[in-house]
């Protein structure tokens, strides 16, 4: 009797050792797809934030000095452009990196061409067809890439009338 006492706890003891070792493994498993879901929401968290320093930009009127403000904001940063249109200066300046943006439906469209050859010292020289009036208008633009990474702005001077 004695032995059959002591084979029922050893059984039991086992049960209960193997009870345990799968609830340690459902709970790492639910807690792994938890960790995948977290950095993924972090993931898509950080994508906005990354773009929302370009919302004030989208569609948008801001004055001459924001531009300025942008252009030296964002000067040295990979694989973006700005371009400024201005009054003198229609065909537009590109500063940073020249962007395609000829037609909106293109893949291409937004794609890194070349380095522009803007130099932003020229838009505070009023004798220059680059010059930014701080107290100007412009409209902004922001362009996206076929990926929907933000690539750069276009600031084209309005006319008051």
């Amino acid at each position: 009797m004695n032995n059959a006492s002591s084979a029922l706890k050893v059984a039991a003891g086992i049960f209960l050792t193997i009870a345990l070792i799968t609830i340690v493994v459902i709970l790492f498993i639910s807690a792994q797809e938890a960790t995948k879901t977290a950095q993924n929401n972090f993931s898509d968290i950080q994508t906005e934030l990354a773009q929302a320093s370009f919302t004030v930009y989208d569609e948008t009127t801001i004055s001459g000095s924001q531009v300025t403000n942008a252009l030296r904001k964002y000067k040295g940063k990979d694989q973006f452009g700005i371009q400024v249109k201005t009054g003198k200066n229609i065909g537009g300046q590109w500063y940073g990196y020249q962007l395609a943006v000829q037609a909106a439906g293109n893949p291409d469209y937004g794609s890194v061409l070349y380095e522009g050859r803007g130099d932003i010292a020229n838009t505070w020289n009023e004798a220059d067809n680059e010059y930014v009036n701080p107290s100007g208008k412009f409209k902004a633009n922001v362009i996206k890439d076929s990926s929907n990474v933000v690539r750069g702005l276009i600031f084209t001077q309005t006319t008051v009338r």
